[in-house]
């Protein structure tokens, strides 16, 4: 019998807010954390717009010195880690450590370091490349300096799956838990790919917005006016404990993880299959896991990326499976705000989630103006106002290039 698995802490790097009090306050405010770029020069580039994460100091998270020895996707996922271990109140020291896990990905990993390298070797060749180069490129390096930094001895992996990451990592740390490898896991996603080179191969594949004039309404899920999706950066990490696990010792729970469901489109490498049929399949999946069904949704939290054919596509996998009780279920996407975090997007909408459960508000679909009437994305998209409504059962999707589906289901615990 599989064991029941709740989280009890949450840790946030956004570019709407850093910590689960500024995160939350903004997201149900409907703030947008999108701006033009600061990073680097964007003369000659046709998308200037970003989600930017603001005023980030890894020295209050870690020694400088460490700092230096991570690329920025590894800082916002230890920093995002210790957030969560804090807020989950968390012994470390009381702890079996090897019962204690990572499971946290990133869909792109360190291109800050490699793009730094590959100047230097280009200007002053091979001797001036740094030694820390490899350890502070690869994609498994945040999950493996959480682990470093925690002192976790447990199961630790970084699944790759583009936009889904986030959501397959704790997928996975669900199931790792719920077959006995592990009492804790920390999972999610982290992102920090917001530069020259990354910027442009998006946008030169016709992926990004280039509303550079109004930065802030550039990412309109759902709206008939959606042209593409805005870079975000971040990281979005959750603490998953076995129950009797965090009874024992007293820990708040933010909702119990009851559900995972993942397929593959097979279709294309970055377009989504549009029929729908696959992000359907893999929603069913997750409920089916989840022991409810359909008809016991409140609320999906969208991948929604303000793109053309993905929020047509989700739309259309939500009516199938749905049915009629599509249009009583409350549907928002966090990117309107926060943009699209990319591998990072799972745990940080993961968490907004399961803080919708516990505080029972749903977050808004900000820049929804325009109802898209000849395609029917006619569904309830929580347009722009938090609603103040009990969730019982949710779920929350992501999707990435490649094809991969992965949807995980929470839902309000219950002795």
């Amino acid at each position: 019998m599989k064991r029941r698995v709740v989280v009890t802490g949450v840790g946030l790097v956004t570019p709407i807010g850093i910590g689960k009090e500024e995160f939350w306050k903004n997201l149900i405010a409907g703030k947008s954390g999108i701006g033009l770029i600061t990073q680097f020069d964007t003369e000659g580039f046709d998308a200037k717009i970003a989600g930017e994460v603001k005023d980030f100091d890894f020295a209050n998270y870690g020694d400088k010195k460490e700092a230096k020895r991570m690329d920025r996707v590894t800082q916002f996922a230890v920093a995002a880690a210790k957030m969560a271990v804090d807020d989950s109140k968390l012994n470390i020291a009381e702890i079996d450590a090897v019962r204690a896990g990572v499971c946290v990905g990133s869909g792109i990993g360190g291109i800050h370091t490699f793009l730094d390298q590959s100047l230097k070797y280009g200007e002053k060749g091979p001797s001036r490349i740094s030694p820390f180069f490899i350890p502070m490129e690869i994609p498994n390096m945040p999950a493996g300096q959480i682990s470093i930094a925690l002192g976790f001895k447990g199961p630790n992996t970084a699944i790759v799956t583009a936009c889904a990451t986030g959501t397959n990592c704790i997928g996975d740390a669900l199931r790792t838990i719920q077959y006995g490898d592990a009492d804790i896991m920390i999972a999610g996603g982290t992102e920090a790919a917001i530069s020259p080179v990354a910027v442009a191969g998006f946008d030169n594949m016709k992926a990004l917005s280039r509303n550079n004039e109004e930065p802030e309404k550039a990412s309109c899920p759902f709206d008939k006016k959606r042209n593409g999706f805005v870079m975000g950066e971040g990281a979005g990490v959750v603490v998953l404990e076995e129950l009797e696990h965090a009874k024992a010792r007293g820990a708040y729970i933010y909702a119990e993880l009851i559900g995972f469901g993942m397929n593959a489109d097979a279709y294309h490498i970055t377009a989504p299959d549009p029929s729908g049929e696959m992000p359907a399949a893999c929603m069913l999946q997750a409920i089916k896991d989840a022991g409810v069904t359909p008809d016991d949704v409140d609320y999906v939290n969208a991948h929604g990326t303000s793109t053309h054919r993905n929020d047509l596509n989700e739309t259309l996998a939500c009516k199938k499976i749905f049915g009629k009780h599509a249009y009583e279920v409350a549907i928002s996407s966090n990117k309107s705000m926060t943009g699209h975090l990319l591998g990072a997007a799972g745990g940080v909408e993961a968490i907004a989630t399961v803080m919708t459960i516990a505080n029972s508000i749903i977050p808004p679909t900000i820049n929804y103006e325009d109802v898209d009437v000849e395609e029917g994305l006619d569904l309830d998209y929580v347009p722009n106002v938090a609603r103040k409504a009990e969730v019982n059962v949710a779920i929350s999707n992501n999707f990435g290039f490649g094809g991969h589906n992965a949807s995980i289901v929470f839902k309000k615990y219950k002795e």
